[in-house]
């Protein structure tokens, strides 16, 4: 007689891996937390496709870094500042131990790891003081990114390349997040399994 088959859990990715530039094919890696999401390597490609390959002179910000593979993968392309903020101290953690072991590979950029809340450090920003926003935060909170998403249209200035990326729940209507933005346009979007993702672009012309 067959035995039944066993149902076994979906387990979250233990490394992802830096798709281009300096630190590529360099692995990140992934705690097992509550909300912490990577970004897939499907996605990421795509998006820093549409970002194109060489990020050099842009300050980036990585609100909710997670791993770190927005950000890092920002720095390896050539970014010029990129700062990877994390509320959650475990997470930063690891998101410590990912840079250590990357910078034996050094990038011409600054990076700097920030272990505090996302929204709060985007109030005190200068208005159009970054030019490349990443939001990818707990999907579980929808408010954190609604409000995440309001702030940085303020910070952001794409005039010299950038843009802000918004990766939300594909329970969410691509016409929500857009609402968020009015002065901004969802240039490039994506849909990948339970993920969406917009690549906002200023307004111009």
């Amino acid at each position: 007689m067959n035995k039944p088959a066993k149902l076994f859990k979906a387990e979250p990715p233990k490394k992802v891996r830096i798709i281009g530039g300096a630190w590529r094919s360099r692995l990140l890696s992934v705690l097992d937390l509550p909300g912490l999401r990577p970004s897939t390597d499907r996605v990421r490609e795509t998006l820093f496709n549409w970002l194109g390959q060489d990020l050099t002179g842009l300050k980036c910000l990585d609100l909710f870094a997670g791993t770190g593979a927005l950000g890092f993968e920002a720095a390896s392309r050539g970014a010029s500042e990129v700062v990877l903020i994390e509320r959650d101290k475990k997470a930063h953690t690891n998101l410590q131990r990912n840079f250590s072991l990357l910078q034996s590979s050094p990038v011409p950029g600054k990076v700097e790891l920030i272990h505090g809340d996302s929204i709060e450090f985007l109030k005190r920003l200068p208005d159009q003081s970054s030019h490349l926003i990443f939001i990818d935060p707990p999907f579980q909170d929808a408010s954190l990114l609604d409000r995440a998403v309001l702030e940085a249209g303020r910070v952001c200035d794409d005039a010299t390349g950038g843009g802000i990326y918004v990766e939300f729940p594909a329970t969410r209507q691509r016409e929500e997040i857009e609402a968020l933005l009015p002065s901004w346009h969802c240039g490039k979007y994506l849909e990948a399994g339970q993920v969406k993702a917009c690549l906002f672009r200023g307004r111009r012309g």
